[in-house]
């Protein structure tokens, strides 16, 4: 299960797709790296460079993605850990461990003289839990404003022009009336009454100031709160792009790369499917929301546990952490499946690799299938303050709580 392993040198990894005849490029499943997939294959394009994109969920699913090359030109790209056993002087690795994916996908495409989509590349810093323009991506930002791509303005980061619909299905934040769009509409009535398209920026001030109200607000609030919910106001809107706002890019972007990774592919690669990603991130939402009202908690020192019957648990575990845990660490748990989160800095690959290692141990000799036909095992991913495990649906919750808080 190690995820240890070398990363190309920009310079071979630059000689080794400028001599590519085709390139396989597969991604972690987040925005984040479906964001640094669009990135590197629109470069690819640009050189004429036949490519693939896939999305693995599991560090094992993108291992086993990494097949000897049919030519000898043949390269492959891996965004995402990945198990040292992938690796081979065919492979070039973007583990993206302390760093988002996002910004090591930009430093290889200038390396081989392509330009990256400033607003695609903003979208995944934000996906990968960082502030757009903090760091590195600086001068991202500072590009994209520049070139008109990008204004600031009041109101909160959701990806359309309708507040209603964009507060009501957002998983970047948590109110008593999320994934219910009849109890957004009725919450935001002082603010939004009538065209949303004709709100102007008193307006958009009103909606952000009801928003981070009743979110703070809420009974199950917590200090977090106000932090997270600060990060969504003041948005940066993209006046020339599909979405309406670089926090609502980046949502989009999470919700698809969990539910429909093939439509994220092509909206990262910049095709037209903005009605289709947006059906899927409603759809997105409304699952997470719901399960959270029916879902059932549990405190431990350092650790809170969300206990839901059918939800997406990364999204679940992420939105937890940033407005309902009074633990710095989340675990989700559902069906065959689990997602550690945390607001901290500190990585949870150690965690989730201790965690699988202990699971393993305690599986059943006799192994069903997944629904979905693969075969039983403890698969896990590891990405920016978060983590995401897939076992055995006879291990029980109890199981899984302890592993988890031996390790953490």
């Amino acid at each position: 299960m190690s995820t240890e392993g070398r990363s190309a040198e920009p310079v071979s990894a630059t000689s080794a797709l400028e001599s590519a005849g085709f390139v396989r490029l597969v991604a972690r499943a987040d925005g984040d790296g479906l964001a640094a997939s669009g990135l590197i294959a629109s470069a690819l394009a640009e050189l004429e460079t036949p490519f693939q994109v896939t999305v693995g969920r599991t560090i094992a699913e993108r291992s086993a993605r990494v097949d000897p090359p049919t030519n000898e030109d043949d390269r492959t790209i891996v965004v995402g850990a990945a198990d040292a056993a992938a690796d081979t002087d065919d492979v070039i690795r973007l583990p993206a461990t302390d760093r988002p994916a996002t910004l090591e996908a930009v430093d290889l495409v200038r390396e081989i003289g392509g330009t990256p989509d400033p607003v695609l590349a903003l979208a995944g810093v934000v996906a990968g839990g960082s502030e757009p323009g903090a760091g590195e991506s600086e001068w991202l930002l500072e590009t994209a404003i520049e070139r008109g791509l990008l204004e600031q303005r009041p109101g909160v980061a959701v990806p359309t022009s309708d507040p209603i619909d964009g507060v009501a299905h957002s998983t970047r934040l948590r109110a008593p009336w999320s994934g219910d769009l009849d109890a957004t509409r009725e919450a935001l009535s002082d603010a939004v009454d009538g065209d949303s398209d004709a709100l102007d920026a008193d307006d958009h001030r009103a909606i952000g100031s009801l928003v981070a109200l009743d979110a703070v607000g809420a009974d199950e609030a917590t200090d977090a709160t106000a932090e997270s919910i600060g990060r969504l106001l003041r948005p940066y809107a993209t006046p020339d792009h599909a979405f309406a706002t670089l926090g609502g890019f980046a949502d989009v972007l999470e919700a698809l790369a969990r539910t429909e990774p093939g439509t994220g592919t092509a909206l990262a690669m910049g095709h037209d499917v903005r009605e289709t990603a947006l059906e899927a991130w409603r759809e997105h939402g409304r699952r997470a929301h719901a399960a959270l009202s029916s879902a059932s908690t549990g405190r431990y020192d350092g650790l809170f546990v969300v206990d839901v019957d059918d939800g997406p648990v990364e999204t679940i575990a992420t939105i937890v952490a940033a407005s309902r845990s009074p633990e710095p660490v989340v675990l989700a748990i559902g069906h065959a499946e689990a997602a550690l989160a945390t607001r901290e800095a500190d990585s949870l690959g150690a965690t989730v690799d201790g965690v699988a290692r202990e699971l393993a141990g305690a599986e059943p000799e006799t192994e069903p299938a997944f629904e979905d036909g693969s075969e039983i095992g403890v698969e896990y991913d590891v990405g920016h303050r978060r983590s995401y495990l897939r076992y055995d649906p006879d291990l029980d919750n109890s199981t899984i709580i302890a592993a988890v808080r031996e390790f953490r």
